[in-house]
C-alpha cells in the first residue's frame, strides 16, 4: 500500500528534513527565508517515491545519489540546472545515478521527481530485459531527446495521478512502479534501452525495435502511430515498411495489441464501482461494442465477466 505524505509550510527545516529522508545526499546549500512558501505531496510504494513540491524562495541545492536512480524536473523561469558535464534545462526531466547535479532558482521553483532504490530498480529491469546480469546506469543526465522528456514529462503526471486515485490494490501499484521504471529508464541514456532494444525477434531493425519500446511505454497515453514516428525519428510510411518487415503486422495493429493487454490487466485488478466503458476509453477504445467484440475474440469471454470475476 502506497504511503502518502502531505506537507505545506513556512519552515526552512522541513524542506531538510523531507529531502534527506526522501533522497539522502540532497542538500540544501543556501535558502533565503523572504517570501518562503512550501508545499510537498509524496507517494512511496515498491522501492519508488514519487515527489512533487513547490517551493518559494532563493534557493541552491545539490544532489549526488549513491543507492538511488533519480529522475526529476526543476521547471523554473528563473534559475538554472547543471551537471559535472552540461547545462539542463528547466522544462524537461534530468537524470542521474552518481553524477554530481545542482539546481539553483529565485522565486518559485515546481519539482517533480521519480526516486528508485537502485537495487530494486535493478531487479525489476532485469526480468524485464531477460539480462541476469544487466546493471543499470545512466550514461548522461540529459533525455535522449525532447520528445522522450516531454513524454516523461507525462508520464509523472499520469503515475502519481494513478497512484492518488488508485486505493490500495498492490497490483495496480506494481503496475505503475513498473511503468514510472521502464519510462524513466527508456527516456535516457542508459544500459537498460540497450539490453531492451536486444529482443530477439527485432534483430533486423532497430527502428521498430525503438517503436515498440515506445509504444510498451506509452500505450495509455493518446499517441498516435504519426507520434510513435516522430519518437523513432522516422516518416510514418517508413514505419508501416518496416513493421511489416520485421513483425509482419502494421504498427497500428501492435498498438492496439498493447492497449488490449492493458486494458485486460485493468479489468483483472479493478476496484468495485469501475466500469467496462471507463477502462475501454482509457485505453483508447472509443467504440465500446467494438471493444467489448474484440476483446472476446482475444480472451474467450466479454470485458464485463472478466470485470465482475
Amino acid at each position: 500500500m502506497a504511503e502518502f505524505v502531505r506537507v505545506d509550510s513556512g519552515d526552512q527545516s522541513d524542506v531538510e528534513e523531507l529531502w534527506t529522508r526522501f533522497v539522502p545526499s540532497a542538500r540544501l546549500q543556501r535558502v533565503d527565508p523572504k517570501a518562503f512558501g512550501f508545499r510537498w505531496r509524496s507517494a512511496r510504494t515498491g522501492g519508488l517515491s514519487v515527489v512533487r513540491y513547490g517551493l518559494t524562495a532563493t534557493v541552491t541545492s545539490e544532489v549526488r545519489p549513491e543507492d538511488q536512480v533519480l529522475a526529476c524536473r526543476v521547471a523554473t523561469s528563473a534559475g538554472w540546472v547543471r551537471s559535472a558535464r552540461t547545462e539542463l534545462s528547466t522544462s524537461l526531466p534530468w537524470a542521474t545515478d552518481s553524477v554530481h547535479v545542482q539546481a539553483h532558482w529565485q522565486t518559485m521553483a515546481d519539482v517533480s521527481a521519480f526516486i528508485f532504490d537502485r537495487d530494486i530498480a535493478e531487479d525489476l529491469a532485469r526480468r524485464i530485459t531477460g539480462d541476469d546480469l544487466l546493471r543499470v546506469r545512466l550514461t548522461d543526465a540529459a533525455p535522449r531527446d525532447d520528445n522522450a522528456g516531454r513524454n516523461w514529462n507525462r508520464a509523472f503526471d499520469y503515475v502519481l495521478s494513478a497512484l492518488a486515485d488508485g486505493g490500495d490494490d498492490p497490483l495496480i501499484e506494481a503496475a505503475l512502479v513498473r511503468h514510472a521504471l521502464v519510462t524513466t529508464l527508456s527516456t535516457f541514456h542508459t544500459t537498460f534501452f540497450d539490453a531492451a532494444m536486444r529482443d530477439p525477434r527485432l534483430s533486423g531493425s532497430s527502428v521498430v525495435r525503438r517503436a515498440v519500446a515506445y509504444m510498451d511505454a506509452h500505450a495509455h497515453e493518446p499517441i498516435t502511430i504519426d507520434d510513435v514516428a516522430e519518437a523513432t525519428h522516422i516518416s510514418t510510411r517508413g514505419l508501416q515498411y518496416a513493421f511489416r518487415r520485421a513483425l509482419e503486422i502494421t504498427p497500428a495493429a501492435y498498438l492496439r495489441k498493447v492497449r488490449l493487454d492493458g486494458a485486460h490487466r485493468e479489468l483483472q485488478n479493478a476496484h468495485p464501482g469501475r466500469s467496462v466503458t471507463e477502462i475501454a476509453r482509457r485505453w483508447g477504445f472509443g467504440n465500446t461494442s467494438r471493444f467489448s467484440a474484440t476483446y472476446r475474440e482475444t480472451y474467450g469471454r466479454s470485458p464485463q465477466q472478466t470485470l465482475e470475476h
